[in-house]
């Protein structure tokens, strides 16, 4: 059973947290959520879970020392949902997988959910694509895939010779592919292997392709590719 910490020293928002991972979870049986509201409670049983929703400014502690603590005994996903933008840097040092900014935008909340959960099945990360094109159920590998274009209704897998076109929703796909994949841009979702170089607005690949980066996108990409890098 996938077990889920929140952390944060505001009743309404830890509830908030909790109320958005059952939203998108469902009633699935397979996850627990338990809400803490300090630092000192949630570390008394810190083993216990793979992933953490941490705030950084707890009354008890603060959420960077939290992390590390949980550093200290485990290899969970750990998450910042914080107001304060200057720790992002501080994030790094404890590995932290995504840092999300209040207020929450939920469709961003439910991808590094989505992400963050792929992260602690990494066996099902390496499941080949199951798509139906024209009628036909195909097997795609995922590390075939360069990157991933929407087209009104359509998906275009971009693959190295081919092109496979068929109808998805694009932010489905990005739950689905895990977080070697990074929405660069509303119509580009980008497999982080495929990258080349990059810049502000653009990203080269290894075959030569460029496809758009949104400037808004930049510095969560950047983040997402320092990450993949580390963990290669």
């Amino acid at each position: 059973m996938l077990q889920i910490a929140v952390c944060d020293d505001e009743k309404s928002m830890g509830e908030y947290l909790k109320a958005l991972i059952k939203k998108r979870l469902g009633d699935e049986k397979d996850y627990k959520v338990r809400v803490f509201s300090s630092g000192a409670e949630l570390l008394e049983g810190s083993r216990e879970f793979d992933i953490f929703f941490l705030d950084i400014n707890l009354k008890d502690m603060s959420g960077i020392d939290m992390a590390k603590s949980i550093r200290q005994k485990s290899e969970a996903v750990i998450i910042f949902v914080t107001a304060l933008k200057e720790y992002v840097f501080d994030a790094f040092d404890v590995h932290a997988f995504q840092y999300l900014l209040k207020p929450i935008d939920e469709e961003k909340f439910f991808q590094v959910l989505d992400t963050a959960i792929a992260q602690c099945h990494p066996a099902k990360g390496n499941e080949p694509l199951v798509i139906r094109v024209k009628g036909v159920y195909r097997n795609v590998p995922r590390e075939s895939i360069l990157y991933a274009e929407n087209e009104a209704r359509k998906v275009v897998l971009h693959l190295n010779g081919e092109q496979i076109s068929y109808y998805a929703k694009m932010g489905e796909l990005e739950g689905v592919l895990g977080d070697q994949f990074f929405r660069c841009h509303r119509g580009y979702l980008v497999n982080l292997g495929a990258v080349r170089g990059y810049d502000t607005g653009s990203i080269q690949l290894k075959n030569g392709e460029t496809i758009l980066m949104a400037k808004q996108k930049y510095s969560a990409f950047v983040t997402a590719y320092m990450e993949f890098l580390r963990r290669k």
